[in-house]
């Protein structure tokens, strides 16, 4: 059955490769758009796709199965709760959500029964790094996470980042790495601290999304790496997360749970 998709941040560099998947993929339709300025790019108006600044106003207009939201997090947290109440799913690339605000997300998801999917990353060699660290943390327990993106990204440390943090600690005994007294000649040279998991973020020009999980142990290193060189590397994530989130109620956090991995 085809899906009548919205996007929030057409303008976007990610936005506009997602404009280009859904006008390519023939069980989706593109029937609108969410950005704060209405000015149409070349491709929305070859195709007549009209961009609402007012998402009530694009919501009721409009027949819509999922909003897939790649805008910042102040924007996109009521694009959400806009789009669960009116039974909306939603398919969610922002990072930079609060805890309080993921709670309150999957509150509304669950009381309108409606399904959304929030992903750091939806490059699936991303959530394999990922996973792998998670099984490598098991049996190297010294790691830090370098992780490197443009320079126009605003958050730091990136959601990937955050993410695989995360995942390790969940397997990992909490541990304090380094010399016990270290020193930062220079503050924040050691990076940011996750239950003493450091993690280093870097911003240049060039760089799309990459990331490296380095484990050290006796005698040996392990690095897990991997490298978005574009931005239709996150596009069949995207593509997977939209045909999986109508099918369920509530927030699903991370690729990593729509794919098999066990």
């Amino acid at each position: 059955m085809n899906k009548n998709i919205v996007i929030a941040g057409p303008r976007g560099r990610m936005g506009s490769e997602a404009v280009n998947m859904v006008l390519n993929e023939p069980s989706f339709n593109l029937v609108s758009c969410i950005d704060h300025k209405t000015e149409l790019n070349p491709i929305l108006a070859e195709n007549n796709i009209p961009v609402y600044q007012n998402p009530e106003e694009c919501f009721y207009a409009n027949d819509v199965d999922v909003l897939i939201d790649l805008t910042v997090a102040k924007a996109s947290f009521n694009h959400i709760i806009m789009a669960l109440q009116n039974k909306i799913s939603c398919v969610v690339g922002t990072t930079g959500f609060t805890n309080e605000q993921l709670e309150e997300i999957q509150q509304v998801a669950k009381e309108n029964e409606t399904g959304i999917i929030i992903a750091p990353n939806f490059a699936v060699g991303a959530i394999l790094m990922m996973h792998f660290s998670k099984i490598a943390s098991k049996y190297l327990e010294d790691v830090e996470i370098i992780e490197k993106h443009h320079d126009q990204k605003v958050d730091a440390p990136s959601g990937t980042a955050v993410k695989t943090a995360e995942m390790i600690k969940s397997v990992r005994k909490s541990k304090q790495q380094g010399h016990p007294d270290e020193i930062e000649v220079l503050s924040g040279a050691r990076g940011a601290t996750d239950d003493g998991i450091h993690i280093h973020s870097i911003r240049l020009p060039g760089l799309v999304a990459h990331q490296e999980v380095i484990f050290g142990g006796e005698g040996q290193t392990l690095t897990i790496k991997h490298d978005s060189m574009n931005r239709k590397s996150f596009m069949d994530g995207i593509k997977l997360s939209v045909n999986h989130v109508v099918e369920i109620d509530g927030l699903i956090y991370g690729l990593e749970n729509v794919l098999d991995l066990d």
